[in-house]
């Protein structure tokens, strides 16, 4: 085997490939938009509905499948958002969306003269 054989990343088996596109998929999801990363998008969302689909069919697992559909949703309306130019706010998790919905508030806990269990925050 050559050096440029180990290059390239060879799942073992649905679910792998479906986690190393989801970890593309989130570090592309801000970039700006250009046809190379366009093209490149539309490769992984060929791939999840051929070669991945096709792994996954033959694995025998109906859940995976069901996966496969939800990531090629979102996927797809990724495309759509970024086309008309609003932003994409979520990302990928477990194979679902995850969207910030809003302020995250920093909170130290606190006891304040009680039982174990009772705890407040103060802010």
């Amino acid at each position: 085997m050559s050096n440029d054989d180990h290059r390239y990343i060879q799942p073992h088996n649905a679910k792998e490939a479906m986690e190393v596109i989801q970890r593309l998929f989130n570090k592309y999801r801000n970039a700006p938009l250009t046809n190379e990363l366009l093209a490149y998008h539309n490769n992984l969302v060929y791939r999840l509905q051929s070669d991945i689909k096709e792994a996954a069919q033959k694995e025998g697992n109906p859940d995976r499948l069901k996966e496969i559909d939800q990531m090629t949703d979102i996927m797809r309306s990724w495309t759509n958002l970024r086309l008309t130019g609003h932003p994409f706010n979520g990302k990928m998790r477990h194979f679902r969306l995850i969207t910030d919905d809003g302020p995250k508030f920093k909170r130290r806990v606190h006891k304040i003269h009680q039982g174990g269990g009772h705890r407040a925050s103060r802010h």
